[in-house]
């Protein structure tokens, strides 16, 4: 009974300190502006699956995608052996489901343990990609320090968590030969009979070894699940809903601000009424909260792969832009919103903002709009659009655009279009060829 206590109260610590932590992100997200992203329920719920659950957009890098591949579904399939070792813990219980299923569990644990294994050297995989052959992609300006250690963390963890999980399962399988006291005989074990020539023959310190690395195991996965909203691994949980909100839009399309489309279109048409204008609000964006939810959704999703650092043609060429870092400037200033809110009150503020602070000026005008960063994206993120609307707020509120541009809008003023050549003037290069 002492240990059911103990792992029922562990349990309710972990789940109550991640819905806390998961709560504030949300809240976090939802201080972005309102934005309709509940139309063509029947599309969104298709990208959601061929991107997000079918991990389609994966499949342009072929070893990446099988590597995470193993881990995706090991995640997701390692799980159902996560809740069995659940209900054992809080009944003490031992495999309760083994004789429910009957043969079907043998099939189910061998099938976890070669996913096991699977995970564990997709996990070896990737460290070595990351701190041995220092693949380019997984390094830049803003993969230092946490974000590099992070990527690092997690596949420890997992190596660690899988490996307990298969001496804890070779133990359990020598003990189950030995005919020891609750160990019954239930489950295939195809990988961890490999590890019982390395265990002991004492049926004491097999016991000791199965229930430390039990122990191990849930209370491993229970600080990983905590782990989560501090890491880049919470799009293991946000990228579903991200795809599901995705813009399905063609990439090419820019959004119209209705403010500005009224204007010109009475301008154009003097017969036209423009519709009451409400309470003022700001062009573009300046600090995070300027931003839609969306894009604050994004920046959480963010795994910080840097697929689209690796096309981004401004970054390839040496210029100061990637968008990978754009994705993490916009969550590490909201979660420092949300953290003045917390210690502050909500009416608090800083002298800081995404724009200046985090992301540079050079860094917008970089940018050359060619959408390949979207196209890159695993799970549909767009830093393009927070890309935009800085430059909306630079140029529509602080008049402040590059002089290249300024002539460009006198040339179209003017000429109606970007070149300073007139009208008139425009078919002279026919008329001499």
């Amino acid at each position: 009974m002492m240990s059911q206590l103990v792992f029922i109260l562990i349990l309710g610590a972990a789940i109550y300190l991640f819905g806390k932590n998961a709560a504030k992100i949300r809240r976090n997200i939802l201080l972005g502006r309102d934005t309709n992203r509940s139309d063509n329920p029947a599309l969104r719920w298709k990208t959601m699956a061929k991107i997000a659950l079918g991990q389609t957009k994966m499949v342009k890098r072929p070893v990446a995608a099988v590597l995470h591949f193993f881990i995706y579904v090991g995640f997701i399939i390692i799980n159902l052996e996560v809740m069995e070792i659940m209900i054992d813990g809080v009944f003490g219980s031992h495999r309760v489901f083994s004789k429910p299923l009957g043969g079907l569990y043998n099939l189910l644990i061998g099938s976890f343990e070669v996913l096991a294994l699977l995970v564990l050297v997709a996990c070896v995989c990737f460290l070595c990609r990351r701190n041995i052959l220092k693949l380019k992609r997984f390094s830049g300006v803003e993969m230092k320090t946490w974000p590099k250690s992070d990527a690092n963390y997690i596949l420890i963890i997992e190596i660690l968590l899988m490996s307990a999980f298969l001496t804890m399962n070779a133990a359990d399988h020598k003990l189950q030969i030995l005919n020891f006291g609750h160990y019954i005989q239930a489950g295939s074990f195809p990988v961890s009979s490999f590890l019982n020539p390395l265990l002991p023959e004492s049926t004491h310190s097999l016991e000791m070894i199965e229930r430390g690395c039990w122990w191990f195991h849930i209370i491993g996965i229970l600080a990983f699940l905590n782990y989560l909203p501090y890491s880049k691994h919470f799009h293991i949980m946000l990228a579903f809903p991200n795809t599901y909100y995705s813009n399905l839009n063609p990439k090419g399309k820019f959004t119209n601000m209705a403010s500005v489309t009224g204007e010109v279109k009475a301008m154009l048409d003097p017969t036209f009424v423009p519709e009451p204008a409400g309470e003022a609000g700001k062009f573009g964006a300046k600090d995070v909260t300027d931003l839609t939810w969306k894009n604050l959704m994004e920046a959480y999703t963010c795994t910080e792969c840097g697929r689209c650092t690796s096309v981004c043609p401004a970054n390839i060429t040496g210029k100061l832009l990637s968008p990978r870092k754009i994705m993490m400037d916009t969550r590490d200033r909201i979660t420092e919103v949300g953290n003045n809110i917390d210690q502050q009150g909500k009416d608090f503020k800083d002298e800081k903002s995404l724009l200046d602070t985090y992301i540079s000026r050079e860094e917008i005008w970089a940018c050359t709009t060619c959408n390949a960063c979207v196209e890159a994206c695993p799970v549909n993120i767009n830093p393009l659009d927070i890309i935009t609307q800085l430059r909306q707020y630079v140029v529509m509120e602080e008049s402040q655009a590059p002089a290249s541009l300024n002539n460009m809008f006198g040339n179209v003023e003017n000429n109606g279009a970007p070149w300073k050549y007139s009208n008139a003037d425009r078919l002279n290069w026919a008329n001499n060829s």
